[in-house]
């Protein structure tokens, strides 16, 4: 990690250059710490807006990908539901069968919650914390 920013460390040489030039006296400890505080201060600033960046455009790129999923996953049943009308000569039938395997499903996923939550939870834990 850096001590000075690129801007820190150009006025630092400034001032280094200037007094080894004039022969100065260097500036006194606590403008060197004022400076060095403002300076760790604007980095935290950055760092804290590139964090919460990151999180929103992440998010963002997410809820469109799952956005995505649930269509496809909308036709993808209506033309399974068709399809099975097709085939037994009746749309509700088709859609009855799908119905009952969406059911069956979700019975499936509420009887094993627990197994399903906790690597859902690692995950978005994982994603926030991912440096």
């Amino acid at each position: 990690m850096e001590l000075f920013t690129d801007s820190g460390l150009k006025a630092y040489d400034y001032r280094l250059k200037k007094m080894e030039a004039g022969k100065e006296t260097p500036p006194p400890i606590i403008d060197q710490l004022r400076e060095y505080a403002e300076t760790r201060i604007k980095l935290a600033k950055y760092q804290a807006i590139e964090g919460g960046t990151s999180i929103a455009a992440s998010l963002i790129a997410d809820v469109v990908a799952v956005m995505s999923m649930v269509l496809a996953f909308v036709f993808a049943s209506f033309t399974l539901a068709f399809y099975l009308g097709s085939l037994f000569g009746a749309d509700w039938m088709g859609f009855g069968c799908v119905a009952v395997l969406y059911l069956i499903i979700a019975l499936t996923i509420k009887y094993n919650k627990s197994a399903i939550e906790k690597p859902i939870v690692n995950a978005f834990i994982h994603k926030i914390f991912k440096n």
